[in-house]
């Protein structure tokens, strides 16, 4: 049986963050720095939650699992690759599928808390 003690809220919870850049084979534009600070993953390895941030650039995405996110900050483009393409800003709740490919963009500097599923392990 879970507890409150189990619960996670970030501003209470640090953790190490990770910063990388996007692999070289997918960057298209800008240096692509991003930090990611994990809070949350469930036992079974499928479930993720945490803050990504992420600097101007372009880069290629491929998404195995599926992700709730809110924009904290900034404002990101994520296009398909037939060319349509959705204008993030701050505030903006939104899901990616499993199985969506195309490219990710920042325009400003942008953060958002995430929520990942990862359909199969």
């Amino acid at each position: 049986m879970q507890q409150v003690s189990d619960i996670v809220v970030f501003a209470r919870h640090p953790v190490q963050a990770e910063s990388f850049v996007a692999a070289p084979e997918r960057r298209l534009d800008g240096e692509c720095r991003q930090r990611v600070e994990n809070h949350y993953s469930d036992e079974s390895g499928q479930f993720h939650a945490g803050i990504w941030s992420g600097g101007v650039g372009r880069w290629k995405v491929r998404y195995t699992e599926h992700e709730f996110c809110t924009l904290l900050s900034g404002k990101v483009r994520v296009s398909d690759d037939t060319g349509a393409s959705v204008l993030l800003e701050a505030g903006d709740h939104f899901v990616i599928p499993a199985g969506f490919e195309g490219v990710w963009e920042v325009i400003e500097p942008a953060s958002k808390t995430y929520a990942v599923f990862e359909t199969a392990r």
